[in-house]
């Protein structure tokens, strides 16, 4: 697996650090709060509503937050 991030690793205090500290839109906020419960991409689109290219997009800018605030 090596770098790659997976938000569904991090124990609930990460998480909530992460909530806390990222400023995440609400968008984000409930795309991060899926990936934990170990949602794929493709459910997350389902549940949100959304295309799958707009999760990936959402998916990236969550990732940049999440990256600055442990860096």
């Amino acid at each position: 697996m090596g770098n790659r991030l997976k938000i569904c690793d991090f124990v609930e205090s990460e998480l909530n650090l992460l909530r806390k500290e990222c400023n995440f839109t609400d968008t984000e906020l409930e795309y991060f709060n899926l990936k934990a419960k170990n949602k794929s991409n493709t459910q997350i689109s389902f549940e949100m509503h959304v295309s799958d290219a707009t999760v990936i997009n959402i998916s990236r800018r969550v990732k940049r937050k999440i990256k600055k605030v442990l860096n």
